[in-house]
């Protein structure tokens, strides 16, 4: 099993998703937890590919997507897991589903971001797409201690190189990859945003 941990990662990640975008851009079924949340647990080895810098995404992710995995055993759709807290009027506690998936929804975010930076940089080093991606999708959120950590964590970063060689990929198959991985995500995240927004919900909490 060693290897195989880490076996073409980004192939997993965009293969899981392009099939998460097909069922949203169908727009005739609503997305189920289950396969969402099996998609969402393969992006879980590139936070820990990245070092220190995102240990503490990693840990909350991780938690999270677990969360999400359990819940898929009683309740079917991203929809009726929403309704299920509203009604409860949980959505916004610690624990809740519904928290548990804004959180997860900002790891895919960042983790786009950062493709779309690695994608559009020219070099070896990490340290500004990383940057940028933390800083559009997590930083508001954080407060000053976690930020501080993040910025010291960014010099211990791994190259692209050693990124690449840690998921097993030469640059020519990752950037294909990745792209596959924006593309799909972008409907995704969308289709998460809308859930909240057409409930009200708000997103930015």
């Amino acid at each position: 099993m060693a290897n195989s941990e880490n076996e073409k990662i980004l192939r997993k990640m965009a293969d899981a998703f392009k099939e998460l975008a097909a069922t949203v851009n169908s727009q005739t079924a609503d997305m189920e937890v289950a396969p969402f949340s099996r998609a969402c647990s393969f992006v879980s080895p590139l936070f820990g590919c990245l070092g220190i810098a995102f240990k503490f995404a990693e840990m909350d992710y991780v938690a999270k997507v677990g969360d999400l995995a359990e819940a898929s055993k009683s309740i079917a759709t991203l929809k009726v897991v929403l309704d299920r807290d509203i009604e409860g009027n949980c959505v916004r506690k610690a624990g809740s589903h519904t928290r548990n998936l804004l959180r997860v929804k900002r790891g895919l975010d960042m983790v786009r971001v950062l493709f779309e930076q690695i994608l559009a940089t020219e070099g070896d080093s990490l340290k500004d797409p990383a940057s940028k991606a933390y800083a559009q999708v997590f930083a508001p959120h954080h407060g000053w201690a976690i930020r501080k950590a993040v910025a010291a964590g960014m010099y211990a970063l791994p190259t692209k190189a050693q990124l690449m060689k840690k998921l097993n990929e030469d640059e020519a198959s990752a950037r294909i990859q990745m792209q596959h991985y924006v593309a799909a995500s972008s409907s995704v995240i969308l289709y998460i945003d809308k859930l909240f927004l057409s409930r009200e919900l708000g997103i930015d909490w």
